[in-house]
């Protein structure tokens, strides 16, 4: 293929948030993960690389600074190198490290792994890259009749324009932008990890065992998990607060492919809030199905998802934002997504759904995993794949406490749904904390006890105002027998 050529890339209308959220302990840093059926041979792999980088330009990038906006231009720099897996995965990208590539390329066993820095395109767009770099590994691996097709992409064509194009500007064209969420939602507090630990818990379960039980209440597989994320939050709030409420809401992206035709292989996302409020009463698990259900028929449409992208792009276009400097831009952008926009969700959950290869390729693959990567602040990710009847539930934390996932586990369980759990988390047992540590859970407990005493004592209350009112039913329903006899 004769290399793609162009001097730069303007960041698309999401991907300009990204660096300005860049800490030294946080990039927006996601990875995709395909588990093959025979072991990984690094060397083909990395001959792979070399080979399917090309055919992926605003991939093959590096980031730059200028005075008003962050660019992309093509890096011609060597790499990007495989190298073996990592224990904690999505740590933080130094934009000036690994030859300035925003891409790294894993492998371990049978699994190869893609972590991509935001900036560059979304999931489907390193979907499209991580299948299409399986396909070339696999052909040269001797297995010459992987064909291209759906996420499979021909590496020997130039990239159509309208994968590297910026979609969101051609669809933002609403006469009016709908209001966003403002009100401050719940948010999980828990023992922040060191920096460099990310801790994963996978579930693995069926398709079809799932799709059933989603069926039973009425709801798609992604409102039904959904439901039962939201169901797993307020668990956790109704054991950690006793006195005030708040909303629980789930940040969910919206793939917008689905409804505007393109190409794109870059971001082209928008986010939805699906949530319940426990201040109006107490929920059912139905309750919570059927309000994530009409919530999603609501809001999950073209008019509503067109007028969110002309909300986004009016901000880029305004004359005044587009000569502030890039440092004042970063300083207003960061101190609204920190003061604002993070707390309008108390989790992350994304869902690509039922991912299809060519039909050549199937016998080769085992699974998918995705992972959102590092919170930006001290609470849990979920993402959810499937591949045949395979269905993986991720989640990414930063904290210690596995309240949530313990949660949110526990329901499909209960709801008849066989789950296999996965872990890159260490056992936790005294001897292996350190006396840091189990002095930080000693004075946990020590905070956490008042509170449990409280509950205890409302769930005594509760108990003996139920048995004086089955008491005096009793008297009622034994006073006309005796006014009989």
């Amino acid at each position: 293929m004769a290399e793609h050529k162009r001097d730069w890339y303007r960041l698309d209308l999401s991907a300009i948030v990204y660096p300005t959220l860049q800490r030294k302990d946080f990039s927006s840093v996601y990875r995709l993960s395909v588990l093959l059926k025979e072991k990984v041979d690094p060397d083909i792999l990395q001959q792979a690389v070399d080979r399917t980088m090309p055919r992926f330009p605003t991939y093959k990038t590096a980031m730059r600074r200028g005075l008003f906006w962050r660019y992309l231009e093509p890096n011609t720099r060597p790499g990007p190198f495989v190298r073996p897996d990592v224990k904690n995965p999505c740590q933080p990208m130094n934009v000036k490290a690994d030859n300035r590539y925003l891409v790294r390329f894993y492998y371990y066993r049978n699994r190869i792994s893609l972590e991509a820095h935001h900036s560059l395109g979304d999931g489907t767009g390193g979907m499209y890259l991580l299948l299409t770099l399986t396909a070339e590994y696999l052909r040269l691996m001797g297995h010459g009749e992987i064909e291209n097709g759906g996420y499979v992409l021909d590496i020997h064509e130039e990239p159509d324009p309208g994968e590297l194009e910026d979609a969101y500007l051609r669809y933002a064209n609403a006469k009016v932008c709908p209001p966003r969420p403002g009100e401050k939602t719940y948010r999980v507090r828990g023992t922040k990890e060191p920096f460099y630990t990310l801790n994963i818990i996978d579930g693995i379960m069926s398709v079809s065992a799932v799709r059933a039980v989603a069926g039973k209440y009425g709801a798609s597989i992604t409102e039904y998990l959904n439901a039962v994320l939201l169901y797993a939050l307020l668990r956790k709030q109704e054991e950690s607060s006793l006195f005030r409420l708040r909303p629980v809401r789930i940040a969910m992206p919206v793939n917008l492919r689905r409804f505007f035709p393109s190409k794109t292989l870059r971001n082209f996302i928008t986010m939805i809030y699906p949530g319940v409020d426990p201040r109006l009463g107490k929920y059912t698990f139905e309750e919570i199905v059927t309000q994530v259900h009409h919530y999603m028929r609501y809001y999950v449409n073209e008019k509503f998802l067109r007028g969110d992208i002309t909300t986004n792009a009016r901000t880029q276009s305004n004359p005044f934002i587009r000569v502030v400097p890039l440092w004042l831009k970063d300083l207003v952008v960061r101190q609204f997504y920190t003061k604002v926009q993070d707390r309008n969700s108390s989790a992350g959950l994304t869902n690509m759904g039922a991912l299809r290869v060519p039909e050549s390729m199937e016998p080769y693959i085992e699974r998918f995993d995705i992972y959102m990567g590092q919170p930006f602040s001290n609470r849990t990710n979920c993402a959810i794949i499937s591949f045949g009847d395979v269905l993986t539930v991720n989640f990414a934390s930063s904290i210690v406490e596995t309240d949530v996932e313990r949660f949110f586990f526990r329901k499909l369980v209960q709801d008849g749904i066989p789950v296999k759990i996965e872990s890159n988390r260490e056992s936790r047992g005294p001897e292996r904390q350190g006396p840091k540590r189990q002095e930080l859970e000693r004075q946990e407990l020590e905070r956490q006890e008042p509170k449990r005493q409280e509950l205890e004592r409302q769930e005594l209350e509760r108990r003996e105002l139920e048995r004086q009112e089955t008491e005096r039913q009793g008297s009622e329903r034994q006073k006309p027998e005796r006014q009989e006899g």
